[in-house]
């Protein structure tokens, strides 16, 4: 079980929260359903939830529906709370590196802010 939060910029911007909020009521509607399998279970299949390889604990939801498949981006602190930073569209392949490192930039602003969640 997870508690799941969306990171806030130093201007105020959560930019996950502005992607759902941007999704047709289906896509939202899958999204916030992979997102409430990861805050209720104690173990959630690596086909919604699962840490990519070769970063430093960059983690990644996944959510399809359809041909759309989104991922959102996002780290864990203290073990049980997800902390999402980006998203991307899976049609965008080229822009999951970037991503990844914006996460990861993300991940060490939180930290230097004193874990300010938001």
């Amino acid at each position: 079980m997870q508690n799941i939060i969306f990171f806030s910029t130093s201007a105020g911007k959560k930019p996950v929260e502005e992607f759902l909020n941007s999704l047709s009521a289906k896509e939202a509607q899958k999204v916030l359903w992979v997102l409430q399998l990861i805050k209720e279970l104690p173990a959630v299949s690596g086909e919604y939830f699962k840490k990519l390889q070769n970063t430093d604990d960059i983690w990644e939801v996944r959510a399809k529906l359809g041909n759309n498949a989104f991922r959102l981006l996002g780290f864990l602190d203290d073990g049980s709370l997800v902390i999402l930073t980006n998203w991307f569209a899976k049609k965008k392949v080229k822009k999951h590196q970037r991503l990844k490192l914006i996460c990861l930039n993300n991940e060490r602003k939180n930290i230097s802010r004193g874990n300010n969640h938001g």
